[in-house]
């Protein structure tokens, strides 16, 4: 890409602020990370360290009062300023990127992409695990048909955690948008779409485990789509012996992987992607096995490539839609669509009922 970058405003600098999206705008040919809004000084003063250039604001009224001077407006704040901080934005006329979840329900969702529609603006959710290293390899599997007709897809994003480590994501208080079921369940709810398409039943099973706790912190997610795949989903704070991510069942063959993608960690570890080769890439000894008739456990089946992690392509192809027109690469209609069925599994679970949609 030629021509000045654009000049992007980061509202919110604690986890998803700090490692995730900071330093993925700053890696991206065509964005510059112009303002990081936060009021905490401690926050201030490690995104000036990192990004000696960043301008700070310490509230989202400063960074709109100069709402002429950037180009793109990333929302990384807690969930419940979500809606009202892009809808904001977007009467600003800016472009708007809100992490993940954009709301809290799939009907505010479709409000915000109405709204910029009609504006003519680019909305576009951060549901950075599509680009995960096991589910680019999945995806492949899938599409090449390597695995025959999947029936089965279990995908687990399970922690041990037994002790709460507070703030709002695990506060009980519904503004706050917290527990499980819309954090890590954005993402698998996310993945599973992706892979197979619309949802027809939901049935979940939302626990709160930990003493103290507020908010769901072990929760199980069964979906049957329409074109038959049943997909079964656990996030879980709670889980002593981990699962596999992904165990799927085909008529050919079954796909399974352990361990997490590499990218976060990296992130945390102050790693960056565009310091040289080799960014979301893992060693031999965790790539999955795809094979059939016997347990990867016990050496069944063949060690599958896992494709390197990407989550670069996210903000590429951010910066690629705004100065080219290319495709909104996570739409937020996309996002109200697994809204709905988060929405589903919590009424699944507190009736305890299958919830058609």
């Amino acid at each position: 890409m030629t021509g000045t970058p654009l000049r992007v405003g980061l509202v919110g600098y604690g986890l998803a602020g700090s490692v995730f999206h900071a330093p993925l705008i700053a890696a991206t040919e065509g964005l510059a990370l112009d303002t990081v809004v936060t009021s905490n000084p401690e926050r201030q003063q490690q995104a000036r360290a990192e990004f000696p250039d960043v301008r700070l604001a310490a509230t989202p009224d400063e960074l709109f009062e100069r709402a002429a001077e950037l180009d793109l407006i990333v929302v990384a704040s807690p969930n419940r300023t979500h809606v009202p901080l892009a809808t904001t934005a977007l009467k600003a006329g800016l472009p708007v990127v809100v992490d993940k979840p954009v709301a809290g329900t799939a009907a505010e969702a479709r409000e915000l992409a109405a709204l910029a529609e009609e504006s003519g603006l680019l909305l576009s959710v951060f549901q950075n695990r599509r680009w995960d290293n096991d589910f680019l390899t999945l995806r492949t599997l899938v599409s090449e048909g390597t695995l025959g007709d999947v029936y089965r897809f279990e995908s687990r994003f399970e922690r041990w955690r037994p002790q709460l480590k507070g703030g709002w994501r695990e506060s009980g208080d519904p503004a706050e948008i917290g527990g499980l079921l819309y954090d890590l369940g954005s993402h698998v709810v996310d993945q599973a779409l992706v892979l197979f398409g619309p949802v027809t039943s939901v049935y979940a099973e939302v626990d709160v485990r930990r003493e103290g706790a507020r908010t769901d912190d072990d929760t199980f997610i069964a979906l049957t789509h329409a074109n038959g795949v049943r997909s079964h989903l656990y996030v879980s704070a709670t889980t002593a012996q981990l699962g596999p991510r992904f165990r799927v069942l085909g008529s050919k063959a079954g796909y399974v992987k352990h361990g997490l993608d590499p990218q976060e960690a990296a992130l945390r570890d102050g790693l960056r992607p565009d310091a040289g080769a080799g960014w979301g890439t893992e060693p031999e000894e965790l790539w999955g096995r795809v094979g059939s008739g016997e347990s990867p456990v016990t050496g069944g089946g063949r060690p599958e490539p896992t494709l390197p992690g990407d989550y670069p392509a996210y903000y590429t192809a951010v910066a690629k839609a705004l100065r080219e027109g290319g495709p909104n690469p996570v739409t937020a209609r996309e996002a109200a669509a697994a809204l709905d069925v988060l929405e589903a599994a919590r009424r699944s679970a507190d009736e305890k009922v299958t919830v058609t949609l």
